[in-house]
């Protein structure tokens, strides 16, 4: 008997999803069915290089007339609720970029329609799948660190807007790199604390080059700053109800030494993600430990090889969107006590 394969769909075709089918395409187990996009030139490279079967100019369509089981969501964020209520509600899994949702609403919508329909619905976190933040994660299950007091995270780029797709535009991303990348070790970050529920958050947010001109030599240049309405930095802190607080930092431009790490400390020891060391105390020393080898990994390709097995073969998701929506959550909070000028509950 042949084996069972996962016959996927995919909405939004441009890069996120073309680096989504080079490994999909690899995959015994997946057929590349169809994919939908508004671009001619996104679904020929479908197509052509990623062997998809049939292309759709409506997504709709495509659900209507395909017969899928899954469908991964690539499109801009001000569309991944629409995108993956309807495919949800069409019978597939459904696997969405990050972040989940423009806002935590719609990701409860996309949560609850996920429920309603009982079909996997799973966050595109890579970073958690890195050599890195497992070996973390794997000690602080073990109760290594003791109870994580404070996490610290940040996602700084010194001078990196992207000049493509629609990064600056806060109407269709819902923000800029805290919402674009500060998602990332946010999540990784979350995961390794053994996901607390946030109770109340603080923040801030400048923006001070991306809407102007630049002649300051970067590798982005030439972004389009007349449509740049999100933030350059943003700092935040969460407050969780076991006690412990996290403090965020995410820019696209800032005058800062780039970093994209966590590190914490714990009652009973703590780490970093940027060198993976370990620092504890041991027969009455102070000792700082790292691994001698952790396995050469491609989180992004482990990410997609996840959803495949929790949607195919039935193993556990292990990103679940209610992850995602506790992230969302804690952004939204960053966003609105910036606006407010004061700490804002999370419900």
């Amino acid at each position: 008997m042949a084996e069972k394969k996962l016959r996927m769909g995919v909405i939004g075709a441009g890069g996120i999803a073309r680096t989504q089918m080079k490994h999909l395409k690899t995959y015994p187990d997946v057929e590349l069915v169809a994919a939908a996009d508004i671009s001619e030139a996104n679904l020929t490279k479908a197509t052509d290089e990623y062997g998809v079967a049939r292309t759709y100019a409506d997504y709709q369509k495509m659900l209507a007339t395909e017969e899928l089981d899954a469908v991964t969501v690539c499109t801009p964020n001000g569309l991944h609720c629409e995108n993956a209520i309807a495919a949800l509600e069409a019978g597939c899994h459904v696997l969405v970029e990050k972040p989940l949702a423009m806002n935590a609403e719609e990701g409860r919508r996309m949560v609850e329609a996920a429920h309603q329909a009982r079909k996997q619905f799973v966050i595109a976190f890579q970073w958690r799948y890195n050599p890195k933040t497992q070996f973390i994660h794997h000690l602080a299950k073990q109760g290594r660190f003791g109870d994580i007091l404070v996490m610290n995270v940040a996602a700084l780029r010194r001078r990196g807007i992207p000049n493509w797709g629609v990064f600056g535009r806060k109407d269709l991303q819902g923000g800029g790199p805290l919402i674009d990348i500060g998602v990332h070790v946010m999540e990784m970050a979350h995961y390794v604390m053994g996901a607390p529920r946030p109770v109340s958050a603080s923040g801030q947010i400048w923006q001070y080059i991306g809407n102007r001109p630049s002649d300051v030599a970067c590798s982005w240049p030439n972004w389009d700053h007349e449509s740049y309405t999100v933030e350059d930095l943003a700092v935040g802190q969460i407050r969780f109800e076991n006690g412990a607080v996290m403090n965020v930092q995410a820019s696209f431009a800032a005058h800062v030494k780039e970093c994209w790490t966590f590190d914490f400390m714990g009652t009973r020891g703590g780490a970093d993600f940027e060198t993976g060391t370990v620092r504890c105390d041991e027969d009455g020393y102070m000792v700082d430990k790292t691994p001698a080898f952790l396995p050469k990994v491609d989180p992004f390709e482990r990410k997609m090889r996840a959803f495949v097995d929790t949607a195919l073969h039935g193993r556990p998701n292990e990103a679940p969107a209610e992850d995602g929506l506790m992230i969302q959550k804690m952004i939204d909070a960053i966003y609105a006590s910036a606006e407010a000028g004061r700490e804002v509950p999370i419900a």
